[in-house]
């Protein structure tokens, strides 16, 4: 099989999991959204460290311990992912599995917004366009929610946060995930203590079947990682891009078809306009992508002929 397939079959893997993770997390209940966050981080620190050992890959450790400045952009990292995190969990198993699925929509366009403000890019008429029915998105959906969909900009902020730092610490993701969640390994360790000494900690008390789910959040979040790890290797970025909407695309047909959250006319509305910034977005980078190409293509050709 061609590497490029392989890749494509990687990042299809990544984010069908991403988008059929709200049908695990009610699993989980009675247990709360932090105690859930604790043990993905545990576990999933339990996971990497598993995945490591196969491969017998540790060298990376001491080199990366050398370099203080990606160590402090892991750290950041760590602490935004921990808010994304958990308020995904928290929108899954409170009944806002759209709200969340349209955080993840329209993060490509606020990681647009990111190159505008933090690393001066100057955006393309129709990225512009994109951007401005994004923002008409969320003023009809705060008047159809009666509040800020802050949900939908918590996860979409944060993700594009955490993306933003990912590249500049540029650490692949089975280590940077290892690092993350070591960092990260302290508060969630001291957070469970706490509920088992209180008596309030579901882990023990809910049987080993609720055990072994707690235990499987840890390996749920480090598999869908560990696949687009090896997606983002071999797929181009604009391929990847389109991969991106799989996930919320799921995470809406599970809050429509099988939570039955609620969607009057005004949120398809909303959705819609999204939708639309979305398919803008989409058709300006793959132009933008082929003109790259044709431009390489014809660099190439000269290049030939004077030689």
């Amino acid at each position: 099989m061609p590497d490029s397939r392989r890749g494509v079959l990687y990042g299809i893997a990544a984010y069908t999991m991403w988008g059929l993770f709200p049908l695990y997390w009610p699993l989980l209940k009675p247990s709360g959204a932090v105690e859930i966050l604790a043990h993905r981080m545990v576990w999933s620190l339990v996971a990497v460290v598993a995945a490591l050992a196969v491969r017998r890959h540790w060298s990376w450790f001491r080199e990366l311990a050398r370099q203080p400045r990606k160590l402090a952009l892991l750290t950041v990292a760590a602490i935004v992912v921990t808010l994304n995190w958990g308020t995904y969990i928290y929108a899954v198993n409170t009944g806002h599995i759209v709200e969340s699925a349209l955080g993840y929509f329209i993060n490509p366009l606020v990681s647009v917004l990111f190159g505008v403000v933090l690393l001066r890019e100057r955006l393309r008429p129709l990225q512009w366009a994109a951007v401005g029915a994004g923002a008409v998105a969320v003023l009809v959906l705060t008047l159809d929610y009666g509040r800020l969909p802050w949900i939908a900009l918590t996860l979409a902020v944060s993700f594009g946060v955490y993306g933003l730092v990912k590249k500049r610490a540029n650490v692949a993701a089975t280590e940077s995930l290892a690092v993350e969640t070591l960092v990260l390994l302290l508060p969630a360790l001291g957070y469970l203590i706490f509920l088992q000494a209180s008596g309030e900690s579901t882990f023990p008390n809910h049987g080993v079947g609720h055990a072994m789910l707690l235990v499987g959040a840890g390996i749920i979040t480090a598999v869908p990682l560990i696949c687009f790890g090896a997606a983002a290797i071999r797929v181009p970025l604009s391929t990847m891009g389109l991969l991106q909407y799989i996930a919320p695309v799921l995470q809406f047909a599970c809050g429509v078809l099988i939570a039955k959250e609620t969607m009057p006319s005004s949120r398809w509305m909303g959705f819609a306009i999204v939708w639309l910034a979305l398919a803008i977005f989409t058709y300006d980078s793959f132009r933008t992508a082929r003109k790259a190409a044709r431009v390489r293509k014809s660099a190439g050709t000269l290049d030939h002929v004077v030689t």
